[in-house]
């Protein structure tokens, strides 16, 4: 059919040829067929469905008949997908019906509203990445010693024996409540494990004294990252009355878009669950997020929470915190793009986070092994 087009579809000029049927007796005889073309699309050919009917004591062959049927459904089915098609994005850009869900989701850093100037140079500045610092450690100084005090003073208080180290090391990082209830076994009554943990704060603070001090580099950071409008998160597992009082007192309570307090998550490092509700707050996705701490546990839930993170190393050694995306002696020598080469987004990221498994293929080969020679002599 479609050698026939190439001649006859120019001129719109009826098809017609000759094709061989076999009558009862088994014997061949040519017939001439004529079929009326009414439309043509591309190579495709568009008959009428009338066709010229046999006579009834011929076996005829139908082949032209059911070909020119098919390519008449063929066009029908062509046309019918290409108006629904048409339809459909006239409606997304008439605003009645949204596109379809894709991932990443949307958020204020992937709205493609690019039109204005402004927004344009916003968004190609640094309005599409966030971060999330911790507070003891990252922006004021801590002091681990003053941490183990108190958990000892409270364990004298309440009869326990001391903790040890191990176990004080475990419990760094974690929600008071947490570590009375689940690493130190004390009580499981929650009256009891919230007026525990609320004594061991007591304790805390009126060792520390209320004396707070910014880490070398922390503030300078904190203000390069204010200049580029650069939203930043703070996480603590502090209470919140604490947390603002502090920081009040330093005067950096206007820096931070959102604050996550101990009243806030139900856990504490390693879990993400904290920076996962800080990036919920910022309106981000963990994968433009930043979490700047200073030990692995931090490193370890910035991960799970597939953030990138930064380790301070002002408490631990350099190579003990290898596993975070970048190390650093204090925050002031970390640049902009350093932060933007961070959240740049990688494409398996926005896969299943598994690594795919490649097959080993074991090189064959090609030379026969080497035949060994044995001394007859041994034998004799």
């Amino acid at each position: 059919m479609e050698s026939i087009a190439t001649t006859s579809l120019l001129g719109h000029s009826p098809l017609h040829g000759r094709v061989s049927v076999r009558d009862i007796s088994g014997k061949q005889k040519p017939i001439s067929y004529r079929v009326r073309v009414t439309e043509f699309t591309g190579r495709r050919i568009v008959v009428s469905p009338l066709l010229p009917r046999l006579k009834a004591d011929r076996l005829v062959n139908l082949g032209v008949e059911a070909r020119a049927i098919e390519l008449t459904k063929e066009v029908h089915a062509y046309r019918e997908e290409e108006r629904s098609s048409k339809n459909w994005k006239d409606e997304i850009e008439a605003g009645i019906i949204q596109k379809p869900d894709l991932w990443p989701p949307e958020n204020r850093a992937d709205k493609p509203s690019l039109r204005n100037p402004r927004l344009r140079h916003e968004r190609m500045g640094c309005g599409w990445i966030a971060a999330i610092f911790e507070w003891e450690g990252v922006i004021i100084k801590d002091n681990p010693e003053l941490e183990k005090q108190a958990w000892l003073t409270l364990a004298e208080e309440e009869g326990r024996s001391p903790i040890p180290a191990f176990m004080l090391r475990r419990i760094e990082g974690m929600k008071n409540e947490q570590a009375i209830s689940e690493i130190l076994c004390w009580s499981r009554d929650p009256a009891s494990v919230k007026r525990m943990a609320a004594r061991k704060e007591e304790i805390y603070q009126s060792l520390q004294g209320g004396v707070y001090r910014f880490c070398n580099g922390s503030s300078e950071f904190v203000d390069i990252l204010m200049h580029y409008n650069i939203p930043m998160a703070l996480v603590s597992t502090r209470p919140r009355k604490t947390l603002e009082a502090a920081m009040r007192t330093i005067g950096i309570e206007e820096c931070f878009s959102a604050i996550v307090a101990a009243e806030d998550v139900c856990r504490g490092k390693p879990d993400p669950e904290m920076f996962l509700y800080a990036a919920q707050l910022l309106e981000f996705i963990a994968e433009r997020c930043i979490v700047f701490g200073n030990s692995n546990q931090t490193v370890e839930a910035a991960h799970e929470a597939r953030m990138k993170c930064v380790a301070v190393a002002n408490k631990h050694l350099v190579y003990e915190l290898r596993a975070a995306d970048l190390v650093v002696r204090r925050l002031d020598e970390l640049s902009i793009v350093d932060l933007k080469n961070l959240a740049d987004i990688e494409s398996p990221e926005f896969g299943s986070g598994e690594p795919i498994p490649e097959m080993e293929i074991e090189e064959e080969d090609d030379e026969p092994p080497a035949s060994t020679a044995i001394d007859d002599g041994i034998f004799w």
